[in-house]
This record gives structure tokens, sequence and C-alpha cells, in this order.
């Protein structure tokens, strides 16, 4: 018997490592909503008030040295399970790595980010992504910076996608190796990056 057709008598893919996968006609979804609601409840924030946005525009996290400790592991395991989220939730990204900044001293301001990022779950968990069949074949870029976003070493924050069509492939969201010495500099090098 051939590869391919062992294939396929297994049928339409449905799940895959967590990913459940919608085919029709005019394209594919793929999202995680059985996973977000999962950990929402493992959290213990299934009964939380959602909130629109992952995080504060005017939201700036340090290492918060005076503020209470929190629980090291259950901050790293909410961290862990939000990486594995943003497969298919490209605009938590930026807040997720801003927290995962603090996992080796944890304080109650950042397990309030991170519950945010949760209730911001909430708000809508069948987000996901979609690959239309009939999208051209055009590639486009974007990018942005924040100019010395990082309070602790004023380094600014990449951030890129590019679409393939009207369906998005890559995304990152990344700290810049060096200090921009300006707001053009530091999009010039996030603009570079995309690229």
């Amino acid at each position: 018997m051939s590869r391919e057709f062992e294939m396929s008598l297994m049928g339409e893919l449905q799940f895959f490592l967590g990913l459940h996968i919608k085919q029709g006609p005019e394209g594919t979804f793929v999202h995680q909503a059985k996973y977000t609601r999962d950990i929402l409840k493992k959290f213990e924030m299934g009964d939380s008030k959602p909130m629109t946005t992952p995080m504060s525009t005017n939201t700036a996290l340090d290492a918060d040295e005076d503020g209470v400790a929190v629980d090291q592991k259950e901050f790293r395991g909410m961290i862990g399970s939000l990486l594995y989220l943003m497969a298919t939730w490209p605009d938590i990204q930026f807040a997720v790595y801003l927290c995962t900044r603090y996992q080796a001293s944890p304080r109650t301001s950042h397990r309030q980010a991170v519950k945010r990022i949760f209730r911001y779950l909430k708000f809508t968990p069948e987000l996901g992504l979609w690959y239309s069949l009939g999208s051209s074949l055009s590639l486009k870029g974007f990018s942005d910076a924040d100019h010395a976003g990082c309070r602790i070493d004023r380094k600014s924050t990449s951030g890129t996608c590019q679409f393939l069509g009207t369906s998005l492939i890559p995304w990152s969201s990344l700290k810049q190796a060096s200090v921009a010495l300006s707001t053009t500099e530091a999009k010039y090098i996030a603009a570079s990056c995309c690229s």
C-alpha cells in the first residue's frame, strides 16, 4: 500500500498538535479555541471580565524590585501556555514577550499584565488565522518599532509581519540588539528585519 493512499484513508485533517483546522471551499481556518478555553480554566480566568486589548497602550513594565514577589512556577506556566498559543494569536505576541522578560523574578505587576492577556483571550476565544484559496501571490511586509520601549536598557522592540495576498504568514516581535538613538533609526532597523 502506498504512503499517499494511507494518508487519504485518515480523512481530512481537523486537529494537529492542538491546532483546530477547518478546511472549506474558500480556504482554511486555523485556531486554538479549545486550548484557549482549557488554559483559561487551568489558571482560573474563565469567569474573569473580558478585555478588548491584550495590553494597555500606556503599560510600561520594569523589574519592579519593590513589588511583591509571586509564585515563579505559576508565572512561568502562564507564560508557557501563552507562548504556545501565539501560533494562531499574533496579536498577543508583543505583550507576551514583554512579560517573558521578568520570569526570573516575577512581581504582582507582571502577573497583572499576564492576567490582562488572559482576559483578552476571554474576549475573543475563537480568534485564528484565515488562509484563503483565492488569495493572490503578492507579498507585502509591514513593520513598526517602539523607540526606547524597554525601561531597563532603553532598547526598542521591532514588530514585523508579512502577508502572502490576504494570508498572514510569518510575524515577529523582538527586542532590537542595539540602542536606537531616534525613532527613525528604530523604525529603520525594524524595516530591515522585515525585508
